[in-house]
């Protein structure tokens, strides 16, 4: 049995960050049920294309395991529908504008008349203040949530990062906030609002930044390298290159044959429980005793050389080598590793973390498996819906719609003109 079994979710997304939310829910066993607009479905089906006629892969890697129902929700009987499902699921999850599931007639209000136990989430850009009607998109979270203010090298621009920590980690907070709205609704009965801003799930991803702004208020920032540079603070923390943020100074090293390989690249710390292992491995004793370099707090102004050093040793070795060297003797570090690395990388497909996927137009391709594994609920990924594929199946098996009653919404263009397609 899958953890989330019997669990019905009313999936209302669409782009990135609500889709990342209700696949996560579908990995884990829940029956997500993802309504499109007749004709187009989610925007991204056709977003970025690369294969003909085939749904994009933007859309294929965000809506694992879910069924595709269309329904024009402006159509009267697209309407009832949506009353129906609703009656019928436990959870809506919704990404929409600021004031559209209210403008559609879908008040909070209107949904626990419908169904008192229903669970709405939604993901919004920012909560309640000036911004709350605002826009939302990654990198803007980002750039609100204090990420791209804190990213990148000091006498350059912000920079956002490749990771979607807005869309995607607003998605997994948004997730974590449905099962527990789920639990506590074993215990009470009713439904209640579960919300997510991006700007508050990259701000939360970012909380040892707004840990240094504290502490800059007491002195300078000692393991960042402009300390060290003897440049002065401003009052607001710097952008500090590929320094550590926990307070363990480390750097991004060249490795051999980083001239011709743009991620021949290791991440180096020198934690201070292994500073003498260190110090063997790169080949400079003396600095085991030396009152420049033994004790932490003097290495501190000295990190550009001591950096300098340790890259000297780092590339003579492949990225690779000095892995495995280093970690021989706990010393903490980790490779750059490209996306070809990754998607190519046995051991992750063997967790699951990478999975090959087949689809009926596309055919095989890959994706990020469900990063949170389960021992008891294992997950299986399968492939996205096409769009209005479970349609006729959602009617009849989910909401106990007779043959003449299908007809009927089928003939009010309450679903658009879909053609069915079996589900496989």
């Amino acid at each position: 049995m899958k953890a989330l079994e019997g669990v019905r979710i009313l999936d209302f997304t669409h782009v990135q960050s609500g889709p990342t939310c209700t696949q996560l829910l579908a990995w884990f066993g829940a029956d997500v049920i993802k309504v499109e607009r007749p004709g187009t479905g989610d925007i991204t089906r056709g977003q970025l294309c690369d294969v003909p006629n085939a749904d994009s892969l933007y859309f294929t890697m965000l809506n694992h395991n879910k069924r595709s129902i269309t329904l024009d929700t402006k159509n009267k009987g697209g309407k009832e529908v949506l009353e129906d499902l609703i009656r019928k699921c436990d959870v809506m999850v919704e990404n929409f504008a600021p004031g559209a599931l209210d403008r559609m007639g879908f008040t909070w209000e209107r949904i626990q008349e419908l169904n008192p136990a229903m669970i709405v989430a939604s993901i919004k850009g920012f909560g309640p203040g000036p911004y709350q009607d605002c826009k939302v998109y990654e990198n803007v979270a980002q750039c609100t949530g204090g990420a791209a203010s804190t990213t990148g090298f000091r006498d350059g621009l912000p920079l956002v990062t490749g990771a979607q920590i807005g869309d995607s980690g607003t998605g997994l907070h948004l997730c974590l906030g449905i099962v527990t709205a789920l639990f506590q609704r074993t215990r009470t009965g009713r439904g209640q609002k579960v919300s997510a801003a991006m700007q508050d799930g990259v701000l939360n991803l970012c909380r040892v930044k707004l840990r240094d702004q504290q502490r800059l208020a007491h002195g300078p920032l000692k393991e960042y390298s402009q300390f060290g540079e003897g440049i002065p603070f401003d009052d607001a923390v710097p952008r500090a290159g590929n320094d550590s943020g926990g307070g363990q100074p480390g750097r991004i090293l060249k490795c051999k044959g980083w001239e011709a390989d743009p991620n021949a690249y290791i991440y180096f710390i020198t934690q201070a429980p292994v500073w003498e292992a260190i110090c063997d491995v790169i080949g400079e004793p003396e600095w085991k005793t030396h009152p420049d370099y033994a004790k932490p707090v003097a290495r501190l102004p000295r990190l550009n050389e001591i950096f300098a050093r340790i890259e000297q040793w780092t590339m003579t070795r492949t990225k690779f080598e000095v892995m495995e060297i280093l970690n021989d003797k706990d010393i903490p570090c980790g490779p750059i590793l490209s996306m070809k690395e990754l998607a190519e990388d046995e051991s992750l497909r063997a967790t699951g973390t990478i999975v090959e996927v087949d689809h009926p137009v596309r055919g095989k391709y890959l994706s990020v498996g469900n990063p949170i594994k389960l021992s008891d609920s294992p997950t299986e990924v399968t492939r996205s819906p096409l769009l209005g594929e479970h349609t006729q199946e959602i009617l009849r098996d989910v909401l106990g719609f007779d043959e003449r009653r299908i007809d009927e919404i089928n003939a009010s263009g309450a679903l658009g003109n879909v053609t069915a397609i079996a589900a496989e």
